[in-house]
């Protein structure tokens, strides 16, 4: 079996484009997987094309070959624009793999671990009274794991309001749904270490299930100041790009999750590897999935056959989503994802939709601060 085409797909779904990669074998066999970054779908066609030479006519089942010659076989590093483009040919060279042996991707990974993975999903409202009554129904729906966020006013975030606003959201869902169901809170970069220290203090007497992300990637020594002065678990690493990334946070215990994109940090081959360091070090992996059904299906596999799995972020699961796109897509009950037991990812790629998506230009969303200047979305 040999790779024919290597096809980038961008589609507008709701209010963002997402980026598909579909893998085309002369044994009529095909794969798909998902780019990470968002709002820069251009820059990864362009990358998924230069890698596209280096695929075609290659045996597909060769995935930690291809993995070497994707990173490696050009002198300088591709940075994290490569890695998303990576992972998305990964992960459908996984799904091909999957469909060529007659397995799920999980039995290729290891096995079952478990029959199915528990997610988390996020909560809105723009007061504490509106998020406590949506936590409430979500919690009725079946979920017991729900996520907040550190929240801006109408796009102005200033820290010392946020962290008051979120403090105040956060108890009124903690006496809303009770003790036993599990609540994060997602800072999204949002805040430098004195306010997100402050933050971790005053929500420990809520016992949140962890923090979330609350410095940016760029230095992650600065997460040394903050675990000092941070009891509340601390769940790390959705921007990193590659094992390397995540080396300090693991080696030096800086975080208690690992928040790994398999999107961007080089797809199942490179997140398996990051998984099973963790485990050295205690540390559970919560997959981080903001996207659509390829990277939902990919993460679910990686979550199936992992021990030291903990909970996945749920993104547009249990909803109704890109349903002509994807026909089949992974199973969700009661806040669960169901492990499949079809081959490969166990999803169907449906090409004949993609017309009715065009992709769009855009740039996410952006906040600033009360004196007019920028601040982290």
């Amino acid at each position: 079996m040999k790779i024919t085409a290597v096809r980038p797909i961008p589609v507008f779904y709701g209010s963002r484009n997402y980026l598909f990669v579909k893998i085309e074998t002369d044994a009529g066999i095909y794969g798909i997987g998902e780019f990470g970054i968002t709002w820069k779908e251009q820059a990864g066609i362009g990358a998924i094309k230069h890698m596209e030479s280096d695929l075609i006519g290659q045996d597909p089942l060769n995935t930690e070959k291809l993995w070497q010659i994707l990173f490696r076989g050009d002198f300088f590093p591709g940075g994290r624009i490569n890695m998303a483009a990576q992972s998305a040919i990964d992960i459908a060279l996984w799904d091909i793999k999957g469909k060529a042996l007659n397995q799920p991707v999980y039995m290729l990974l290891g096995g079952k671990m478990r029959d199915k993975a528990v997610c988390y999903k996020g909560v809105g409202g723009k007061t504490p009274e509106f998020t406590a009554e949506n936590s409430k129904k979500l919690v009725e729906q079946g979920w017991k794991y729900l996520r907040l966020g550190v929240m801006d006013r109408d796009g102005v975030l200033e820290p010392s309001v946020a962290v008051r606003d979120s403090v105040a959201h956060f108890a009124a869902v903690r006496e809303a749904v009770g003790p036993d169901i599990e609540i994060c809170i997602d800072v999204h970069t949002r805040l430098d270490p004195p306010d997100t220290i402050r933050l971790g203090r005053k929500l420990e007497q809520y016992d949140p299930f962890f923090i979330e992300d609350p410095l940016r990637c760029e230095n992650p020594q600065s997460y040394r100041l903050v675990r000092h002065h941070v009891s509340s678990p601390l769940a790390i690493g959705e921007h990193y790009a590659t094992k390397w990334e995540f080396r300090q946070i693991i080696e030096e215990e800086l975080t208690d999750y690992a928040r790994i994109d398999l999107c961007i940090v080089g797809g199942l081959t490179e997140a398996r590897k990051v998984a099973n360091w963790c485990e050295t070090h205690y540390i559970k992996i919560v997959p981080h999935n903001p996207l659509g059904p390829a990277s939902a299906a990919a993460c679910l596999h990686l979550d199936i056959a992992t021990d030291n799995f903990a909970v996945q972020e749920a993104g547009r699961v249990g909803e109704p989503f890109m349903e002509d796109l994807f026909p089949v897509q992974i199973e969700y009950k009661d806040g669960y994802m169901l492990a499949p037991d079809r081959p490969g990812l166990g999803i169907e790629f449906n090409e004949d939709a993609i017309e009715d998506h065009p992709f769009q230009w855009g740039h996410g969303p952006r906040l600033q601060r009360q004196d007019g200047s920028f601040t982290n979305w």
